[in-house]
């Protein structure tokens, strides 16, 4: 019987199909509200199972279960004494999951730039409009309008 996913040897490096399947379990583990919420109440506390329970409108064996969940994922780190279970927050398999979300960031930089400038461009040329002199009467779109047909057409580009 092999080691089981979120148990590992200090100093072992994991193959790309154990590092693709521990990420899967976290993101698995994190998919679901009640569990978000589990971890919340434990970052920097250690508590009993029941006293995790007592936070939520549902059964302990449920909240149980949730709490496996983490485990096999590695974000729970799980005591046991007797009957008595203690649970510990453990962001280790955090770092990876974040480690795969960072490779994308860089798409979400690049609208965030690009929105940036084009917002500094409308405000130039707002700013230009308004020391200009008009000429007559001529109508003027809003501010709003403006600056919403200068993203599309950056955005366009």
């Amino acid at each position: 019987m092999g080691n089981p996913s979120h148990l590992r040897v200090v100093g072992q490096t994991l193959s790309a199909d154990d590092e693709q399947h521990a990420l899967n379990l976290v993101f698995a583990a994190l998919s679901d509200p009640v569990r978000r919420e589990i971890l919340d109440r434990l970052d920097g506390h250690d508590l009993l199972v029941s006293e995790v329970a007592a936070h939520f409108d549902i059964s302990l064996q449920a909240i149980s279960r949730h709490i496996q969940v983490l485990v096999r994922a590695g974000l729970v780190a799980q005591e046991r004494t007797g009957r008595i279970s203690r649970c510990r927050f453990d962001a280790g398999p955090i770092y990876g999951a974040t480690l795969w979300l960072n490779r994308y960031s860089k798409y979400w930089q690049a609208q965030f730039d690009l929105l940036a400038v084009s917002l500094e461009e409308i405000e130039r040329e707002n700013s230009t409009k308004e020391r200009k002199p008009s000429r007559g009467k001529r109508a003027r779109s809003t501010p709003a309008r403006g600056c919403k047909q200068a993203v599309k057409s950056r955005l366009e580009k």
